[in-house]
Protein backbone atom coordinates (compact mmCIF):
# COMPACT_ATOMS: atom_id res chain seq x y z
CA UNK A 1 0.00 0.00 0.00
CA UNK A 2 2.77 2.67 0.56
CA UNK A 3 3.92 2.04 -2.99
CA UNK A 4 0.21 3.22 -4.24
CA UNK A 5 0.09 6.56 -1.78
CA UNK A 6 3.16 7.12 -3.28
CA UNK A 7 2.02 6.56 -6.87
CA UNK A 8 -1.27 8.54 -6.10
CA UNK A 9 0.02 11.34 -4.50
CA UNK A 10 2.52 11.83 -7.95
CA UNK A 11 -0.28 11.30 -10.85
CA UNK A 12 -2.90 13.02 -8.85
CA UNK A 13 -0.67 16.56 -9.03
CA UNK A 14 -0.82 16.16 -13.21
CA UNK A 15 -4.59 16.55 -13.11
CA UNK A 16 -5.71 19.97 -14.27
CA UNK A 17 -7.45 22.80 -11.80
CA UNK A 18 -11.12 23.30 -13.10
CA UNK A 19 -12.07 27.02 -12.92
CA UNK A 20 -15.66 26.14 -12.02
CA UNK A 21 -17.87 23.70 -11.52
CA UNK A 22 -20.35 22.68 -14.21
CA UNK A 23 -24.13 22.70 -12.48
CA UNK A 24 -24.46 26.23 -11.95
CA UNK A 25 -28.29 25.01 -11.41
CA UNK A 26 -29.10 21.66 -9.44
CA UNK A 27 -32.36 21.35 -11.41
CA UNK A 28 -31.19 21.49 -15.10
CA UNK A 29 -29.80 17.77 -16.86
CA UNK A 30 -26.18 17.40 -18.04
CA UNK A 31 -25.48 15.47 -20.62
CA UNK A 32 -21.12 15.97 -21.48
CA UNK A 33 -18.98 13.52 -22.89
CA UNK A 34 -15.76 13.95 -23.94
CA UNK A 35 -11.97 13.58 -23.18
CA UNK A 36 -10.47 14.31 -19.96
CA UNK A 37 -6.17 14.49 -19.23
CA UNK A 38 -6.15 11.96 -16.44
CA UNK A 39 -2.71 10.97 -15.09
CA UNK A 40 -0.85 12.03 -18.59
CA UNK A 41 -3.55 10.66 -21.12
CA UNK A 42 -6.60 11.55 -22.35
CA UNK A 43 -9.10 9.62 -20.78
CA UNK A 44 -13.30 9.16 -22.37
CA UNK A 45 -15.59 10.45 -19.83
CA UNK A 46 -19.28 10.61 -20.21
CA UNK A 47 -21.72 12.48 -17.39
CA UNK A 48 -25.58 12.46 -18.04
CA UNK A 49 -28.49 12.75 -14.94
CA UNK A 50 -31.87 14.84 -15.40
CA UNK A 51 -30.88 17.15 -12.68
CA UNK A 52 -27.25 17.75 -11.93
CA UNK A 53 -28.02 18.57 -8.36
CA UNK A 54 -28.57 14.72 -7.92
CA UNK A 55 -25.92 12.72 -5.63
CA UNK A 56 -23.53 11.17 -8.62
CA UNK A 57 -22.39 8.13 -9.27
CA UNK A 58 -19.13 6.94 -10.47
CA UNK A 59 -19.54 3.96 -12.18
CA UNK A 60 -16.08 1.64 -12.80
CA UNK A 61 -16.67 -0.94 -15.33
CA UNK A 62 -15.82 -5.05 -15.92
CA UNK A 63 -14.13 -6.55 -18.38
CA UNK A 64 -11.02 -5.25 -17.55
CA UNK A 65 -11.94 -3.52 -21.26
CA UNK A 66 -15.56 -3.66 -21.08
CA UNK A 67 -16.38 0.12 -20.83
CA UNK A 68 -20.51 0.50 -20.12
CA UNK A 69 -20.58 3.90 -21.97
CA UNK A 70 -21.59 2.48 -25.52
CA UNK A 71 -24.72 0.32 -23.55
CA UNK A 72 -25.37 3.14 -20.68
CA UNK A 73 -28.23 4.75 -22.47
CA UNK A 74 -30.19 1.27 -23.09
CA UNK A 75 -29.23 -0.09 -19.18
CA UNK A 76 -28.81 2.75 -16.60
CA UNK A 77 -31.86 5.34 -18.20
CA UNK A 78 -33.76 5.24 -15.42
CA UNK A 79 -30.90 5.60 -12.89
CA UNK A 80 -30.39 9.16 -14.76
CA UNK A 81 -33.48 10.34 -12.14
CA UNK A 82 -32.32 10.14 -9.20
CA UNK A 83 -28.17 10.13 -9.56
CA UNK A 84 -25.98 12.02 -12.01
CA UNK A 85 -24.12 9.08 -13.95
CA UNK A 86 -20.55 9.41 -14.57
CA UNK A 87 -18.82 6.96 -16.84
CA UNK A 88 -15.43 6.36 -17.23
CA UNK A 89 -13.45 4.01 -20.39
CA UNK A 90 -10.65 2.88 -18.22
CA UNK A 91 -6.92 3.34 -19.60
CA UNK A 92 -6.31 0.61 -22.45
CA UNK A 93 -10.33 0.29 -22.92
CA UNK A 94 -13.02 1.67 -25.04
CA UNK A 95 -12.62 5.41 -26.13
CA UNK A 96 -9.68 5.46 -23.73
CA UNK A 97 -7.65 2.82 -25.89
CA UNK A 98 -7.94 4.82 -29.50
CA UNK A 99 -7.16 7.47 -28.60
CA UNK A 100 -3.83 6.38 -26.44
CA UNK A 101 -3.15 3.04 -27.27
CA UNK A 102 -0.89 1.90 -25.36
CA UNK A 103 2.93 0.69 -26.80
CA UNK A 104 3.64 -2.85 -27.00
CA UNK A 105 5.07 -3.89 -23.68
CA UNK A 106 2.94 -1.22 -21.34
CA UNK A 107 1.71 -3.13 -18.78
CA UNK A 108 -1.48 -2.54 -16.65
CA UNK A 109 -1.01 -2.63 -13.23
CA UNK A 110 -3.69 -2.02 -10.59
CA UNK A 111 -1.94 0.31 -8.81
CA UNK A 112 -2.06 2.63 -12.03
CA UNK A 113 -5.60 1.93 -12.51
CA UNK A 114 -6.39 2.48 -9.06
CA UNK A 115 -4.70 5.96 -8.99
CA UNK A 116 -6.64 6.67 -12.46
CA UNK A 117 -9.84 5.81 -11.31
CA UNK A 118 -9.15 8.30 -8.01
CA UNK A 119 -8.13 10.94 -10.51
CA UNK A 120 -11.59 10.80 -12.35
CA UNK A 121 -13.45 10.54 -8.90
CA UNK A 122 -11.89 13.80 -7.88
CA UNK A 123 -12.70 15.39 -11.38
CA UNK A 124 -15.89 14.51 -11.27
CA UNK A 125 -16.38 15.63 -8.17
CA UNK A 126 -15.17 18.84 -8.82
CA UNK A 127 -16.75 19.27 -11.95
CA UNK A 128 -19.78 18.88 -10.90
CA UNK A 129 -19.39 20.43 -7.23
CA UNK A 130 -19.68 17.70 -5.12
CA UNK A 131 -18.01 16.92 -1.76
CA UNK A 132 -18.27 13.05 -2.51
CA UNK A 133 -19.30 10.94 -4.76
CA UNK A 134 -21.15 7.48 -4.68
CA UNK A 135 -18.60 4.31 -6.30
CA UNK A 136 -19.95 1.75 -8.12
CA UNK A 137 -18.12 -1.39 -9.64
CA UNK A 138 -18.66 -4.42 -11.08
CA UNK A 139 -17.39 -8.08 -11.83
CA UNK A 140 -13.57 -6.58 -13.03
CA UNK A 141 -14.59 -2.94 -11.60
CA UNK A 142 -15.70 -4.55 -8.20
CA UNK A 143 -11.88 -5.45 -8.22
CA UNK A 144 -10.95 -1.84 -8.98
CA UNK A 145 -13.72 -0.03 -7.41
CA UNK A 146 -12.98 -1.61 -3.73
CA UNK A 147 -9.01 -0.29 -3.89
CA UNK A 148 -10.15 3.12 -4.75
CA UNK A 149 -12.85 2.86 -1.91
CA UNK A 150 -10.14 1.54 0.60
CA UNK A 151 -7.67 3.65 -0.94
CA UNK A 152 -9.47 7.41 -0.23
CA UNK A 153 -12.84 7.00 1.46
CA UNK A 154 -13.05 10.44 1.58
CA UNK A 155 -14.15 10.88 -2.06
CA UNK A 156 -17.28 8.32 -1.39
CA UNK A 157 -20.04 8.55 0.56
CA UNK A 158 -20.86 4.84 -0.36
CA UNK A 159 -18.86 1.82 -2.30
CA UNK A 160 -21.00 -0.94 -4.04
CA UNK A 161 -19.56 -4.03 -5.12
CA UNK A 162 -21.70 -5.71 -7.89
CA UNK A 163 -20.73 -9.35 -8.06
CA UNK A 164 -17.80 -8.73 -5.91
CA UNK A 165 -14.96 -10.14 -6.58
CA UNK A 166 -12.90 -11.42 -3.42
CA UNK A 167 -9.86 -13.38 -4.40
CA UNK A 168 -8.40 -15.50 -7.54
CA UNK A 169 -7.58 -18.63 -5.36
CA UNK A 170 -10.82 -18.30 -3.60
CA UNK A 171 -13.02 -17.35 -6.98
CA UNK A 172 -11.39 -19.64 -9.15
CA UNK A 173 -11.51 -23.01 -6.59
CA UNK A 174 -15.09 -21.99 -6.19
CA UNK A 175 -16.10 -21.86 -9.90
CA UNK A 176 -14.16 -25.03 -11.36
CA UNK A 177 -15.46 -26.97 -8.38
CA UNK A 178 -18.80 -25.63 -8.80
CA UNK A 179 -18.70 -26.26 -12.73
CA UNK A 180 -17.59 -29.76 -12.76
CA UNK A 181 -20.48 -30.49 -9.80
CA UNK A 182 -22.84 -29.27 -12.77
CA UNK A 183 -21.52 -30.51 -15.69
CA UNK A 184 -21.30 -34.38 -13.60
CA UNK A 185 -24.81 -33.64 -12.79
CA UNK A 186 -25.83 -32.67 -16.24
CA UNK A 187 -23.67 -35.87 -18.18
CA UNK A 188 -22.46 -33.19 -20.19
CA UNK A 189 -19.46 -34.69 -21.76
CA UNK A 190 -17.74 -31.94 -23.63
CA UNK A 191 -17.94 -29.38 -20.39
CA UNK A 192 -16.53 -32.39 -18.18
CA UNK A 193 -13.85 -33.14 -20.89
CA UNK A 194 -12.93 -29.50 -21.01
CA UNK A 195 -12.34 -28.44 -17.15
CA UNK A 196 -10.41 -32.14 -16.26
CA UNK A 197 -8.08 -31.03 -19.34
CA UNK A 198 -7.59 -27.59 -17.60
CA UNK A 199 -7.44 -29.16 -14.06
CA UNK A 200 -8.27 -27.60 -10.84
CA UNK A 201 -6.78 -23.78 -11.30
CA UNK A 202 -4.22 -22.09 -10.26
CA UNK A 203 -4.03 -22.11 -14.10
CA UNK A 204 -0.90 -21.28 -16.76
CA UNK A 205 -2.72 -21.51 -19.69
CA UNK A 206 -4.12 -17.87 -20.66
CA UNK A 207 -7.41 -18.87 -22.37
CA UNK A 208 -8.40 -21.29 -19.24
CA UNK A 209 -10.23 -18.46 -17.81
CA UNK A 210 -12.27 -17.68 -21.41
CA UNK A 211 -12.72 -21.90 -21.44
CA UNK A 212 -14.05 -21.79 -17.82
CA UNK A 213 -15.94 -18.05 -18.25
CA UNK A 214 -18.42 -20.00 -21.54
CA UNK A 215 -19.25 -22.95 -19.26
CA UNK A 216 -19.83 -20.52 -16.62
CA UNK A 217 -22.35 -18.81 -18.97
CA UNK A 218 -24.26 -21.81 -20.59
CA UNK A 219 -24.96 -22.93 -16.73
CA UNK A 220 -25.87 -19.54 -15.12
CA UNK A 221 -28.51 -19.20 -18.37
CA UNK A 222 -30.25 -22.11 -17.39
CA UNK A 223 -31.45 -20.54 -14.11
CA UNK A 224 -31.20 -16.95 -14.69
CA UNK A 225 -33.82 -13.99 -16.61
CA UNK A 226 -32.15 -13.18 -19.82
CA UNK A 227 -31.37 -9.33 -20.28
CA UNK A 228 -33.27 -7.66 -22.53
CA UNK A 229 -32.00 -7.92 -26.52
CA UNK A 230 -32.26 -4.49 -26.30
CA UNK A 231 -29.70 -3.42 -23.72
CA UNK A 232 -26.86 -4.90 -26.25
CA UNK A 233 -27.36 -1.99 -29.20
CA UNK A 234 -24.76 0.50 -28.55
CA UNK A 235 -25.41 4.17 -29.13
CA UNK A 236 -25.50 5.31 -32.13
CA UNK A 237 -21.76 7.75 -31.73
CA UNK A 238 -20.37 3.79 -30.89
CA UNK A 239 -21.82 2.09 -33.64
CA UNK A 240 -18.77 2.63 -35.86
CA UNK A 241 -16.54 0.39 -37.67
CA UNK A 242 -13.07 2.47 -35.81
CA UNK A 243 -14.90 2.17 -32.45
CA UNK A 244 -16.14 -1.44 -32.86
CA UNK A 245 -12.33 -2.00 -33.52
CA UNK A 246 -10.68 0.06 -30.80
CA UNK A 247 -13.02 -2.05 -28.14
CA UNK A 248 -12.27 -5.19 -29.91
CA UNK A 249 -8.60 -4.56 -29.58
CA UNK A 250 -8.66 -2.62 -25.99
CA UNK A 251 -10.92 -5.64 -24.65
CA UNK A 252 -8.19 -8.17 -26.13
CA UNK A 253 -4.72 -5.78 -24.88
CA UNK A 254 -6.78 -5.35 -21.20
CA UNK A 255 -7.91 -9.31 -21.09
CA UNK A 256 -4.59 -10.20 -21.60
CA UNK A 257 -3.01 -7.83 -19.15
CA UNK A 258 -5.54 -9.88 -16.84
CA UNK A 259 -4.73 -12.67 -16.87
CA UNK A 260 -0.98 -12.88 -17.91
CA UNK A 261 0.89 -14.76 -20.82
CA UNK A 262 1.52 -17.73 -17.97
CA UNK A 263 -1.51 -17.10 -16.30
CA UNK A 264 1.03 -14.53 -14.24
CA UNK A 265 -1.79 -11.45 -15.10
CA UNK A 266 -3.21 -8.75 -12.35
CA UNK A 267 -6.15 -11.51 -11.95
CA UNK A 268 -3.70 -14.06 -10.07
CA UNK A 269 -2.02 -11.57 -7.54
CA UNK A 270 -5.81 -10.23 -6.41
CA UNK A 271 -6.77 -11.10 -2.87
CA UNK A 272 -8.85 -8.39 -0.80
CA UNK A 273 -7.68 -10.54 2.27
CA UNK A 274 -3.99 -8.72 2.02
CA UNK A 275 -6.33 -5.53 1.34
CA UNK A 276 -7.86 -5.89 4.85
CA UNK A 277 -11.43 -5.83 6.25
CA UNK A 278 -11.33 -2.15 7.70
CA UNK A 279 -13.07 0.41 5.48
CA UNK A 280 -13.95 3.92 6.59
CA UNK A 281 -17.37 4.32 4.43
CA UNK A 282 -20.07 2.02 4.44
CA UNK A 283 -20.23 -0.86 2.03
CA UNK A 284 -23.03 -2.74 0.03
CA UNK A 285 -22.58 -5.70 -1.71
CA UNK A 286 -25.08 -6.88 -4.81
CA UNK A 287 -24.59 -10.45 -5.71
CA UNK A 288 -26.84 -12.72 -7.54
CA UNK A 289 -27.82 -15.43 -6.12
CA UNK A 290 -27.14 -18.24 -9.17
CA UNK A 291 -23.28 -16.41 -10.13
CA UNK A 292 -20.94 -19.10 -10.42
CA UNK A 293 -17.63 -16.86 -11.42
CA UNK A 294 -18.11 -14.79 -8.46
CA UNK A 295 -19.86 -17.03 -5.84
CA UNK A 296 -22.00 -15.67 -3.26
CA UNK A 297 -20.79 -17.88 -0.63
CA UNK A 298 -17.28 -16.87 -1.17
CA UNK A 299 -18.40 -12.95 -0.87
CA UNK A 300 -20.59 -13.40 2.26
CA UNK A 301 -17.56 -15.17 3.78
CA UNK A 302 -15.14 -11.56 3.40
CA UNK A 303 -18.17 -9.67 3.86
CA UNK A 304 -19.07 -10.85 7.18
CA UNK A 305 -15.87 -9.90 8.45
CA UNK A 306 -15.75 -6.14 7.11
CA UNK A 307 -15.95 -3.13 9.77
CA UNK A 308 -17.25 -0.43 8.27
CA UNK A 309 -19.59 2.09 9.16
CA UNK A 310 -22.42 0.60 7.82
CA UNK A 311 -22.50 -2.67 5.63
CA UNK A 312 -25.56 -4.47 3.91
CA UNK A 313 -25.13 -7.73 1.92
CA UNK A 314 -27.71 -8.41 -1.11
CA UNK A 315 -28.60 -11.36 -2.59
CA UNK A 316 -31.05 -11.03 -5.76
CA UNK A 317 -32.99 -14.26 -7.05
CA UNK A 318 -32.86 -15.76 -10.78
CA UNK A 319 -29.31 -13.56 -11.25
CA UNK A 320 -26.27 -14.24 -12.18
CA UNK A 321 -22.53 -12.75 -12.56
CA UNK A 322 -23.84 -10.95 -15.77
CA UNK A 323 -26.33 -8.19 -15.67
CA UNK A 324 -30.23 -8.36 -16.07
CA UNK A 325 -33.40 -6.44 -14.69
CA UNK A 326 -34.09 -8.09 -11.17
CA UNK A 327 -29.62 -7.12 -10.78
CA UNK A 328 -30.03 -3.74 -12.08
CA UNK A 329 -33.40 -2.87 -10.21
CA UNK A 330 -31.54 -4.46 -6.93
CA UNK A 331 -28.43 -2.28 -7.58
CA UNK A 332 -30.33 1.15 -7.68
CA UNK A 333 -32.28 0.29 -4.75
CA UNK A 334 -29.14 -0.34 -3.23
CA UNK A 335 -27.83 3.37 -4.70
CA UNK A 336 -31.18 5.26 -3.35
CA UNK A 337 -30.15 3.45 0.46
CA UNK A 338 -26.82 4.35 0.01
CA UNK A 339 -27.51 8.32 -0.82
CA UNK A 340 -30.89 8.30 1.94
CA UNK A 341 -27.96 7.92 4.32
CA UNK A 342 -25.59 10.16 3.20
CA UNK A 343 -27.78 13.04 3.31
Amino acid sequence: MPRLVKLLSVLLLSLPILAGAACEDPAKPIDEQGFVAINGIEQWVTIKGQRCGNPVVLMVHGGPGNPLTPLAHNIFATWEKDFTMVHWDQRGSGMTWGRNRPAENEALTMEILTADGLAVADYAARHLGKRKLLLWGSSWGSMLGIQMAHAKPALFDAYIGAVQVISYKENETALYNKLLQLARAANDQDAIGKLEALGAPPWSDPRAFGIARRIDRKYEAKVTDPAPASWWKPAPAYATPKYEADYEAGEDYSFLQFVGLKGDGMFSRYDLHRLGTGFALPVYFVMGQEDILSSPEVARRYFDRIEAPHKRFVVVPRAGHDPNEPMIAAQLQVLREAAARAR
